[in-house]
């Protein structure tokens, strides 16, 4: 029996006090008052604590004791701030970093991050404030010890067949398919596109005691009807202009074997009449044909459809629908099980390693907007964008510039989220902006703030420095533009 193991996802991570106590925070400040106060809030929180008031005394507090999160403030006897934190991510580079000052300038906002700070918080601050921080900050350090663990990994048995996962929702689609596997009875496989219907099919059969005979799928949407019961249930010479032989069913054909009905709620009624004919009695009768072939085979079923609401519109045949309906098998949403992304992401990239030969990995950034987006195509839709992104990447890590333009769009609208917090009620807005030209905003007022340094602009706005190159030259704007400071 398979057992669910806990995946890191935004929303399936520890429970924040569950978190911290597997956690150790160092506090760098000189006033002592502060240095109390906060490693009260932290203790509060659940994490043990250490401080330090000076460079030299940090660095014996990290050698002793490694630190899951670094408070520091930027000024400070001994060097002051942003040389530790540099020598803190060189050193210790599985450590977030959370600068503290009361020198709130985008200037040395801007310079902490390009040292290696992951959030910046002023003084005074509130203990709101600091909880707020304290547990963002270890989120991210949990999220990137997982990813870390998953690029090491970078392959994974962990699933069912050619499934992947270990999420408690496919750990229940996996109970189920252990169980219907051994079986012939019709199944329903539900779920929306791109959920892996047609492989969950396969898995049944492949794991079933007839493995050995044909699997047929049989697309019911993207064939004309008259076409799917030919195929279905075959011809005879004769029985239409151009059937100038006879023709065996898949039905008849697949013999021991599974004929997989995919988006099966497309059928026309006439034709389902006939289907559910073929389940009951276990014969078909061939078009234009007078004599009945019998039949062995196993009838799979899948729809992206809700036919419980078709079935009371008179769309599809109630009793088609419980012959079918014998075992259902409900596939859940990929946003549904979102602690499974990291690990279907190495399956597509490990799978690529072996077609190609070339490895890939994730950058942790890569990784956190994969696993907190919504995925309407679902698993499709996250092997495409793999796909993608190792087509396009130029070395062998993927970044944000590698991804589609969905994905970095959301990545822009989460940071703002983070950062907005508590709005007023909005007033009308007096002018609509169209994504194009938000884009550009973010880009030239980034490139401002920054005073023109590109290469740091392009990591801030998750986007690759030719792509930010490009966009320049779109605007208008040449590659040696001086920006004024905002």
């Amino acid at each position: 029996m398979l057992t669910a193991t806990r995946m890191f996802s935004p929303e399936l991570s520890p429970p924040p006090a569950e978190r911290a106590s597997m956690m150790h925070v160092l506090v760098i400040d000189d006033d002592s008052a502060i240095r109390s106060a906060v490693a009260e809030v932290a203790r509060a929180q659940g994490y043990s604590v250490s401080s330090a008031d000076s460079a030299d005394t940090a660095r014996a507090a990290l050698k002793a004791h490694l630190a899951d999160i670094v408070l520091l403030d930027l000024k400070f006897p001994g060097g002051g701030g942003l040389p530790l934190i540099e020598e803190i991510r060189t050193l210790y580079p599985e450590s977030v970093v959370v600068v503290m000052t009361a020198y709130a300038t985008v200037s040395s906002a801007v310079e902490a991050m390009r040292t290696g700070a992951s959030e910046y918080l002023t003084k005074p601050f509130n203990m709101d404030e600091l909880s707020e921080v304290l547990e963002r900050a270890s989120e991210r350090r949990h999220f990137d010890t997982e990813s870390r663990r998953l690029r090491e990994k970078l392959r994974t048995a962990d699933g069912f067949g050619p499934l992947v996962g270990r999420s408690t929702e496919m750990e229940r689609v996996y109970r189920i398919l252990a169980k219907v596997a051994h079986t012939t009875h019709p199944v329903l496989i539900l779920g929306e596109s791109g959920t892996g219907k047609e492989i969950v099919a396969r898995t049944i059969h492949y794991n079933g005691p007839n493995a050995s005979h044909p699997f047929i799928p049989i697309d019911c949407g993207s064939l004309v009807p008259s076409l799917i019961e030919s195929e279905l249930f075959g011809y005879v010479k004769g029985a239409f202009p151009g059937a100038n032989r006879s023709k065996e069913g898949l039905l008849a054909t697949a013999g021991a074997g599974t004929v997989f009905l995919d988006e099966v709620g497309e059928l026309p009624l006439d034709l389902q009449a006939k289907v559910l004919r073929a389940l009951q009695e276990k014969e078909i009768r061939p078009v234009g044909s007078t004599q009945r072939v019998p039949i062995r085979a196993r009838i799979l079923a899948a729809t992206h459809r809700d036919l419980n609401a078709m079935v009371e519109q008179g769309r599809f045949r109630k009793d088609l629908y419980f012959r079918l309906n014998v075992v259902n098998v409900k596939l859940p949403a990929l946003r549904e099980r979102a602690q499974d992304i990291p690990l279907l992401a190495a399956h597509f990239l490990e799978r690529r390693r072996r077609e190609t030969g070339v490895l890939h990995t994730l950058s942790d950034d890569v990784l956190r907007v994969l696993a907190s987006y919504d995925w309407p195509g679902n698993v499709r839709e996250l092997e495409n964008t793999i796909e993608r992104a190792c087509t396009l990447s130029s070395g062998p890590i993927l970044h944000m510039g590698d991804l589609t333009s969905q994905l970095q769009e959301h990545r822009l609208q989460s940071q703002r989220a983070s950062h907005a917090g508590p709005q007023p009620a909005a007033e009308p807005a007096a002018e609509i902006l169209t994504i194009a030209e938000l884009e550009k905003q973010a880009i030239l007022t980034t490139l401002r703030n920054l005073h023109g340094d590109k290469l740091t602009a392009a990591r801030l706005l998750g986007i690759g420095k030719t792509t930010l190159y490009r966009k320049l030259k779109e605007y208008g704007i040449s590659e040696t533009a001086e920006f004024d400071g905002a």
